[in-house]
């Protein structure tokens, strides 16, 4: 159980880097207008705040990480908890979708951290 544990937490950790990367580096390419279905103008419009929020998931991968690689469960719970959270709210007041790419995987990986204690 804590292999899958594990490899929950290294997958929303990797999400979480890839959603650093689209927010940061690709926003107002291509690739990151077709991820988040936006025009040319709003994508320009709103890359400052985009890399931002990029940013802050990259210290969620960044804490996720750190806990994998100290075996601290406690790290792990505190971020992916923080990943639900995130998503809950994305969910919210974006779109339902946020919920199942980033809330979703982060309780399941909660769920198996727990059950590997």
């Amino acid at each position: 159980m804590t292999m899958l544990a594990n490899l929950l937490v290294a997958l929303v950790a990797a999400l979480h880097l890839y959603f650093l990367v689209l927010e940061m580096f690709f926003w107002t390419k291509p690739l990151g207008r077709k991820v988040f279905r936006l025009t040319p103008e709003f994508a320009e419009a709103s890359k400052t705040l985009a890399a931002n929020q990029g940013l802050y998931n990259g210290f969620l991968s960044a804490g996720l990480l750190w806990g994998l690689a100290a075996g601290n469960t406690a790290n792990q719970l505190f971020f992916l908890g923080c990943v639900v959270a995130a998503g809950v709210y994305g969910a919210a007041t974006v779109g339902k979708k946020i919920l199942f790419v980033q809330a979703l995987p982060a309780a399941l990986a909660i769920a198996a951290v727990l059950a590997a204690r």
